[in-house]
């Protein structure tokens, strides 16, 4: 047999296993059951298919990320991530408990088993690493700034160009006026003590731009458009994660597989809604070939 036949039975072949493997993937469903047993009996993964359901610790009064909307349900961004996974392990994005938590219990109800994973804008660290694994982010937090629809400076050129006259408000620590004067650097900075005086500032115009975690400007903007206005700067890139125990690497793999399939993959419709209604924007055009996740 010569080459070019060769070649033309390995074409034949390979498009009888292409149109075979597009037949099965179309008829075949995964069992819960088949799928569990897979998971090496340690494994959270088997553990939470034989549950049944999926348990999720997170918060409840930081929008957009974990709030409750008029009619009292928990949404939000994180919630949105949750779903993801349960839709991923039952086809059923509702069999999900979401386990209210401060912010400090984050790593421990991980890590004592009190929930399965945390789903609450957790910031990736090296530090927090050596106490947990984090899945792969799922959305690049930043600091920006949030300024007044009416203002003649509502930009972040005009606040650049006004040098010394430009007054911004942010939450009180110890890189605060640090932070700004990286992007705004003759800037008069306010620290305040909570987040609402920070916003307040603004709205009394005592400052002329908040700054504020780019998701917050994001979230007001679009949803208050004729009170705030976001004025296109954003910087200091933080990676938000989900915390698992660590040891299991079964359960981070799905996780992560999870993760990637909702954001890059074929099953895109839950992460695409949530990001455009929590932040107003949506998401970058996902294109077949080079992977980019």
């Amino acid at each position: 047999m010569n080459d070019t036949s060769k070649r033309r039975d390995f074409l034949k072949l390979g498009m009888a296993g292409l149109a075979t493997a597009g037949v099965m993937s179309a008829a075949t469903a995964v069992d819960v059951q088949k799928a569990a047993a897979q998971a090496t009996s340690d494994s959270l993964l088997r553990t939470v298919l034989d549950r049944g359901k999926l348990i999720v610790g997170t918060g409840s009064t930081n929008a957009p990320w974990h709030f409750e909307n008029d009619a009292g349900e928990l949404v939000g961004m994180d919630i949105t991530m949750g779903r993801i996974l349960a839709k991923g392990l039952f086809d059923d994005p509702t069999k999900v408990e979401f386990v209210m938590q401060d912010p400090a219990q984050r790593i421990p109800n991980v890590t004592t088993n009190k929930v399965d994973i945390t789903i609450q804008f957790m910031t990736m660290t090296a530090q927090r690493s050596q106490l947990i694994n984090f899945s792969r982010p799922y959305y690049v937090e930043g600091v920006a700034l949030l300024t007044l629809p009416t203002a003649e400076n509502k930009t972040f050129d005009k606040l650049l160009a006004g040098g010394s006259a430009t007054r911004i408000s942010i939450l009180q620590n110890v890189d605060a006026e640090q932070n700004v004067h990286i992007v705004l650097p003759e800037s008069q900075v306010m620290q305040i003590d909570t987040q609402a005086n920070v916003l307040q500032a603004l709205e009394s115009k005592r400052v002329d731009a908040a700054a504020v975690d780019l998701s917050t400007v994001r979230w007001l903007a679009s949803r208050n458009p004729d009170k705030y206005f976001d004025a296109g700067k954003s910087w200091f890139s933080m990676l938000y994660g989900a915390a698992l125990r660590q040891g299991d690497p079964d359960w981070l793999a799905f996780v992560n597989t999870s993760f990637a399939t909702a954001m890059f993959g074929h099953e895109t419709a839950l992460y695409d809604a949530a990001f455009k209604d929590y932040f107003g924007l949506e998401p970058p055009a996902r294109h077949p070939g080079f992977p980019v996740i």
